[in-house]
């Protein structure tokens, strides 16, 4: 009886973790954001990149990556949220970001990386429609880690350029 309820125990709990995804999070402006860490090719810090000319103002240019030219995304501008001096703790998040039939490589600058959450796809909630500022269709869903609030993002939509 006792081996049953325990192989039934596991079952569950194998069930549940079945959902439960990673991910890495990181700082803009003081706001936590997240993104699945299977997207997440490398952590880089800062480095001079090449300015690509007529490009939209969120796109800082590019960096060769071993060989592949990787477009570099300011996340703050992209959001609409005040530019800032990059400083020691500002990193370029590499990702692979799958878009419409294409793979694509992106970086993301960030203020600083935070840390790696496991959180499981049904406690994100809906984000709320508050006006029509066009930076809601960016996360995909809000979840809250202890006492504070994470915005998991859409990278299909964010780096969609």
């Amino acid at each position: 009886m006792i081996a049953q309820h325990d192989d039934l125990h596991n079952k569950l709990n194998l069930e549940q973790d079945q959902d439960v995804k990673q991910f890495l999070t990181f700082f803009m402006a003081e706001e936590e954001y997240g993104v699945d860490i299977l997207t997440v090719q490398e952590i880089r810090s800062w480095e001079e990149i090449t300015v690509i000319p007529n490009s939209p103002d969120f796109v800082k240019g590019v960096i060769n990556l071993r060989g592949t030219i990787v477009p570099i995304i300011d996340l703050r501008l992209r959001f609409g949220i005040s530019a800032i001096e990059y400083g020691p703790l500002t990193v370029v998040i590499v990702l692979k970001v799958q878009l419409e039939n294409t793979c694509k490589i992106m970086g993301i600058t960030v203020d600083a990386v935070s840390d790696v959450y496991s959180i499981a796809e049904h406690e994100a909630k809906a984000v709320p429609h508050l006006s029509d500022s066009d930076n809601a269709q960016f996360v995909a869903g809000l979840v809250n880690v202890g006492e504070k609030m994470v915005a998991l993002l859409d990278l299909q939509k964010t780096m969609d350029i």
